[in-house]
């Protein structure tokens, strides 16, 4: 029920902290996974991959979703190299003073027309790009689609917790990742009859603990901040996020269509 052997899955952002975890959570399940990410690491991603599970099992698009005739030519050519592709994974967002991130900039009294721009085209119209190029190519296996949103679209952020703190949440974000669940709902309803399911996911507290990346960890005392917030009394760590994932991916979900599954470790209940 929850193999995905045989499946070809799509899964942008791949190269990100989600990205990572989310591409070995569909090779074990046994999908060919198609990498697309901005940055000459998802060559070095695949190559990993492949050492691991198989050369023919991972391919990588190197492209910037914000350049759309290359993204959509780059869909395209996943497309004519896989033409059924079973799953899409729509991760992709720019973490970035571009779009208000951890930056004063980001405020909501300060945030610009471009930093709003921006976030909204990395938190809806990358997505949308890609449901629009794959559908097609989804319909003959009844294919999946899942959006990474937020507990954010649902909650709005605590300022408290990020007096003091580096750390910013814009308010692009929330508008997106709520925007991407409405476009979650749109979509299972557009392709309902094609027999494509379009589901979300709502991460609540995953700090991101890869040193690498543009949000470095958070401090152990905004960790105890964020874990107080939640019913289970921590945060999550990034392999609890790829059962989720999996059950959207599978035919575990194969009724579920249209739904945003929350997991959050309980903070928007209370």
């Amino acid at each position: 029920m929850f193999s995905l052997q045989g499946r070809t899955a799509v899964l942008t952002g791949s190269t990100g902290f989600f990205g990572r975890a989310f591409a070995n959570t569909l090779l074990r399940a046994g999908a060919k996974v198609l990498l697309f990410g901005r940055s000459d690491s998802t060559r070095a991603m695949r190559e990993s991959l492949a050492a691991a599970y198989g050369p023919e099992r991972v391919a990588e698009y190197v492209v910037d979703c914000a350049d759309e005739p290359a993204f959509r030519d780059s869909l395209g050519a996943a497309v004519a190299s896989h033409p059924r592709i079973d799953v899409l994974v729509n991760n992709a967002f720019e973490f970035s003073r571009a779009t208000g991130f951890n930056d004063p900039s980001g405020r909501l009294d300060a945030i610009s027309k471009e930093q709003w721009m921006r976030g909204l085209e990395s938190g809806i119209v990358w997505q949308a790009s890609a449901i629009q190029a794959l559908a097609p190519a989804m319909r003959a296996a009844g294919g999946s689609i899942i959006n990474i949103s937020s507990m954010y679209a649902i909650v709005a952020p605590d300022p408290k917790l990020y007096e003091g703190k580096q750390a910013l949440n814009p308010p692009v974000y929330g508008a997106a990742k709520a925007g991407l669940l409405a476009l979650t709902r749109y979509v299972a309803s557009f392709y309902g009859a094609s027999g494509i399911r379009c589901n979300a996911l709502l991460p609540g507290p995953f700090p991101n603990t890869d040193t690498s990346a543009f949000n470095a960890p958070p401090d152990e005392a905004f960790l105890s901040v964020l874990a107080g917030k939640t019913v289970l009394g921590r945060v999550g760590r990034v392999e609890e996020l790829e059962g989720p994932l999996l059950f959207l991916a599978s035919d575990a979900s194969r009724y579920v269509t249209g739904h945003g599954l929350v997991v959050d470790g309980g903070w928007t209940i209370r």
